[in-house]
C-alpha cells in the first residue's frame, strides 16, 4: 500500500508539472486542433498532446521511486513484470495515436498500428483464457485478446468529444481495476494502475471544462489499451465464471458509445469510419445541457458500471447473473432516455415492417415470373395489374403493343394523389396513380418499376398481337364503355379478382397522356 500510494503521489505531481509544459512546446509547434464548429466545438486553438503528458508522469513515477532510497524501490522492482512486459506493445500504441495527431492517417493505418500492439500484448501474456469458466483453444483466446484490446483502445478514443469526459471516465475505470487488485491481493495489477489513476487526476485539472489541453489519439488510444489489458489481467483471479462481464461494466460506458456508434451507421448505411454528431454526449449537448453538466452526468453513468462490477466480482457465483441483468436493465434505460431515432425505427421496423416488406418481395418476385412467363399480350397485362393491386396501388393505365388498359377508375381522383409513369420503347408505356384516401397502403413502387423495366420490353419485342387478342380487345372494350365505365366512379382496383375488371382496346385515354 505503501508503493501504491507514493506512485500515485509521484504521477499526479509530474502530470500537474509536465502538462502546462507539454502544452506550451505543442502550441509553439503548430500541433492544436483547430474548431469546426461541427463536432469540434471548442472555441479555439487547442493542443492534442495530452498523451504525452501523461505517458511522460506515468513512466516518470516508476523512475523516480526507483531512484529514490526508499523500501518501496524494491517492491517495485520485484513487482513490474506486468508493467514492463507491456511497455514495448504501449509503446506502439502510442507512436500509433501520436502518428495520427500529427499526419491524419488513415483508418487501416491506424487499424494496423492497434493490431500490431495487441498482437505483442498477446505475445507478453495478456490473454483471454476462457469464457464463462471454459477454457478456450490458442487460436480463440488470441482472437478475442487482440478483438477486445482493439475495442477498448477505439471506445475511449470514441467518448474522446468533449472536455474532460474520457480521462473523468478513465480515472473511474482505473480506480475500480485498482481496487479489484487489491481485493485479489494482486500487487502486480495495483502497481500497474495505481500511477495510471494519479496521472490522470493531475491531467484532468488541464482537461476539464474549459480544457487547455486535449488527450489527443496519443492519450486516448492508450488509455483504453491500457485499461482494457488491465482489465484482461483482473479476470485471470476474477471469482466469477461470467469472465470479462467485470471489466467490460467497468468501461461499459466507452464501448456502449462504440457498439451504439458501429450500430447507428450501420441503420444508416454510413461508413463506420466516418465521425458525426450522434455520440452519446453530442446528443446530450443537443439537449441544452453544457459540456461540464454531460461531463458530470457520464462520470455518475460510469460510476455506477463500475459499482456494479466491483459487486459482480466478489459476490457469490449464482447472484453475479443478478447483477449482470441489473447492470443491463440501468444501460437500457439509459440509452432509451438519449433517444436515439435510429433505434425507434429499427424497433419499429422489427415489429411492424418485416413481414409486409417480405411479403411485398414475394409479391414483387410472383410478378417477375409472370411476365417472364407470359406468352400473350394479355398475359402479360394480367400479370401487371394482380401485381399492381397485390402491391396496393389505386390504380394502373398500360399501354403494350399498341393496346391501352386500364385498372381502377377511369377520372382522376379529386383528393391528392400522385402518378409514376414508366416510358417503354415504341410509345408504350405503365402508369401508377395512387390516392391518399385509398384504403391500401401502396409498397415497393420504385422496385415495381424496375420489375417492369427490366422484364416486360424483353417480353413485348418476343410478343405479337394476333387476331383472337384483337377479337377479345374489341368485345372487352366493348364491355367496358356499356357497363362498366359508365358507372359513377368505374370499377375499383379493390374489387377487381378477374381480367374483365380492366379494359382494352378503346378505353379512355390514361389520364397522364
Amino acid at each position: 500500500m505503501y508503493a501504491l500510494c507514493l506512485l500515485s503521489l509521484l504521477s499526479f505531481v509530474l502530470s500537474l508539472m509536465l502538462t502546462p509544459a507539454i502544452r506550451i512546446w505543442s502550441i509553439r509547434f503548430g500541433l492544436v486542433d483547430r474548431p469546426d464548429h461541427r463536432r469540434k466545438i471548442h472555441k479555439m486553438d487547442t493542443p492534442r498532446t495530452g498523451g504525452i503528458a501523461i505517458m511522460a508522469s506515468y513512466g516518470g513515477a516508476y523512475g523516480l521511486l526507483l531512484l529514490l532510497p526508499f523500501r518501496a524501490s524494491g517492491v517495485i522492482q520485484q513487482n513490474f513484470g506486468t508493467v514492463w512486459r507491456l511497455l514495448p506493445a504501449v509503446a506502439i500504441i502510442f507512436c500509433t495515436g501520436l502518428l495520427d495527431d500529427w499526419l491524419d492517417l488513415k483508418p487501416w493505418q491506424k487499424l494496423l498500428g492497434e493490431l500490431a500492439g495487441a498482437v505483442w500484448a498477446y505475445m507478453a501474456g495478456v490473454r483471454i483464457l476462457g469464457v464463462t469458466g471454459h477454457a478456450t483453444s490458442p487460436w480463440i483466446a488470441f482472437a478475442l485478446t487482440v478483438a477486445w484490446l482493439i475495442l477498448c483502445a477505439n471506445a475511449f478514443n470514441l467518448i474522446d468529444g468533449i472536455d474532460g469526459l474520457a480521462t473523468g471516465v478513465g480515472i473511474t475505470a482505473t480506480l475500480t481495476i485498482l481496487m479489484a487488485g487489491m481485493l485479489y491481493g494482486d500487487l502486480n495489477l495495483g502497481l500497474a494502475t495505481a500511477p495510471l489513476a494519479g496521472c490522470l487526476l493531475g491531467f484532468l485539472r488541464y482537461n476539464f471544462n474549459p480544457a487547455s489541453i486535449f488527450l489527443g489519439d496519443s492519450g486516448s488510444l492508450v488509455l483504453g489499451f491500457l485499461l482494457g489489458a488491465y482489465g484482461v489481467i483482473w479476470t485471470q483471479k476474477a471469482a466469477t465464471m461470467l469472465g470479462l462481464a467485470a471489466p467490460a461494466m467497468a468501461l461499459a460506458l466507452p464501448l456502449i458509445e462504440v457498439g451504439l456508434s458501429i450500430l447507428r451507421r450501420f441503420l444508416r448505411n454510413e461508413s463506420i469510419f466516418v465521425g458525426d454528431r450522434g455520440h452519446i454526449h453530442h446528443r446530450l449537448l443537443d439537449r441544452g445541457l453544457t459540456p461540464r453538466r454531460v461531463a458530470l452526468l457520464l462520470y455518475g453513468a460510469g460510476t455506477v458500471g463500475a459499482v456494479l462490477s466491483l459487486l459482480e466480482s466478489v459476490i457469490q457465483k449464482r447472484y453475479a447473473g443478478l447483477v449482470i441483468l441489473l447492470f443491463a436493465a440501468v444501460a437500457w434505460v439509459g440509452i432509451h432516455q438519449v433517444g436515439y431515432v435510429e433505434f425507434d425505427v429499427a424497433r419499429r421496423f422489427l415489429w411492424t415492417g418485416i413481414r409486409p416488406q417480405l411479403s411485398a418481395h414475394v409479391k414483387l418476385r410472383s410478378l417477375e415470373r409472370a411476365l417472364e412467363s407470359a406468352v400473350s399480350v394479355h398475359q402479360c397485362w394480367q400479370a401487371l395489374e394482380q401485381g399492381a393491386r397485390a402491391l396496393g396501388y389505386s390504380s394502373l393505365t398500360a399501354r403494350l403493343k399498341g393496346v391501352r388498359f386500364a385498372a381502377g377508375p377511369s377520372q382522376l381522383p379529386a383528393v391528392a394523389h400522385w402518378q409514376m409513369r414508366l416510358n417503354l420503347p415504341g410509345r408504350d408505356f405503365v402508369n401508377i396513380t395512387q390516392r391518399d384516401t385509398s384504403p391500401a397502403q401502396p409498397v415497393l413502387v420504385m422496385p415495381f418499376i424496375e420489375v417492369v423495366r427490366r422484364v416486360l420490353p424483353a417480353k413485348l419485342a418476343e410478343l405479337e398481337i394476333g387476331l383472337d387478342d384483337s377479337a377479345m380487345d374489341s368485345q372487352l372494350a366493348n364491355l367496358a364503355v356499356a357497363v362498366g365505365w359508365r358507372c359513377p366512379g368505374g370499377p375499383r382496383n379493390a374489387h377487381a379478382a378477374t381480367s374483365s375488371d380492366f379494359k382494352r382496346g378503346s378505353t379512355p385515354a390514361d389520364p397522364a397522356l
